[in-house]
């Protein structure tokens, strides 16, 4: 049983891709900032290992035993307003972890043959500044997420050149039970139908299910390697995915425009990414044999409406 080590494994994502494995048959060991000990009793194929890479700390007797990691490790981009120190602990949480986390594997973990990380589509600029949708070999946007998600990856490049590498841009993540998902539907519980701006900025997405599928067929597939977009080929406007939303949901919903000018008082630098129209490609995981079960967004919200809430 090939043992699967995963920074940010108690996260939205994480939590998925854990349950995951262990249906594949994976052992997973968990690394998190809490004693191991104060986890409670460890469920099978799970356990749980201490790291603090602000403190540099690390089971060194757990890394030597790991086959893989994958890198979900950071603070929610969503969480709080943009304030200064807010976007030092999100830039520190992602790069500063990743560098730590490379050493580590460099220096003691030499059965880990495969390191995957997540980025995200942050790393783009708005549609206005690229000529189509966005492949790989885009250029980082300059602005907080583009400069942020260029370090984040630049800190995975000093991995062994023994060590598999990939690197994943996490698109808009849409699951039950949280995420951007949950913020769309809570206004609809009270008969509102929210759009943003002008609503036709395009959403670069990913249904959870599919992506932890795509996690797993990174970690399986040896001819995946490098950079890839983690976004379905269906692109949406933001006033198609609430339209859709709605109409599967079903009942009474009346449409609001959010105004671009309130929606920038109500969350500061963090509207610019709400507001922008960011078209992503797929086509290059398409190619490696990867395919989405929910490739269009009606197919993806019909099945996160009807998919049992993540315990």
């Amino acid at each position: 049983m090939k043992k699967i080590g995963i920074t940010g494994g108690t996260g939205f994502v994480g939590r998925h891709l854990t349950a995951l494995l262990i249906r594949k048959g994976y052992e997973v060991v968990i690394f998190t900032t809490h004693n191991a000990n104060t986890r409670g009793r460890h469920k099978q194929h799970i356990s749980y290992s201490y790291w603090d890479p602000e403190k540099e700390e690390c089971d060194i007797n757990v890394l030597k035993t790991l086959d893989a990691i994958i890198n979900l490790a950071g603070a929610g981009i969503a969480d709080k307003r943009w304030r200064e120190k807010r976007k030092i602990e999100i830039v520190d949480s992602r790069v500063k972890s990743t560098k730590f986390l490379v050493a580590m594997l460099n220096a003691h973990a030499p059965s880990c043959k495969t390191f995957i990380t997540a980025s995200a589509t942050g790393f783009y600029g708005p549609d206005s500044h690229y000529s189509s949708s966005f492949t790989e070999t885009a250029q980082p946007f300059n602005d907080f997420l583009g400069n942020t998600c260029k370090q984040w990856e630049a800190a995975s490049e000093g991995i062994s050149a023994s060590v598999r590498r990939v690197v994943l841009r996490f698109g808009i993540v849409l699951s039950k039970g949280g995420g951007a998902f949950q913020q769309f539907v809570n206004p609809m519980s009270m008969g509102v139908l929210p759009i943003l701006g002008s609503g036709g900025q395009v959403v670069s997405w990913i249904e959870m299910h599919d992506l932890v599928r795509l996690i797993l067929f990174s970690l399986e597939h040896e001819q995946v390697s490098g950079i890839y977009n983690a976004v379905a080929p269906g692109h949406v406007s933001n006033r198609k995915l609430m339209n859709t939303i709605a109409a599967l949901k079903g009942g009474l919903k009346i449409p609001f425009h959010v105004p671009s000018a309130l929606l920038k008082v109500l969350l500061g630098e963090m509207s610019i990414e709400v507001l922008k129209s960011c078209t992503v490609s797929a086509d290059k995981i398409i190619k490696t044999g990867f395919t989405f079960e929910h490739p269009d967004i009606e197919s993806a919200v019909r099945a996160i409406l009807t998919a049992a809430p993540k315990k």
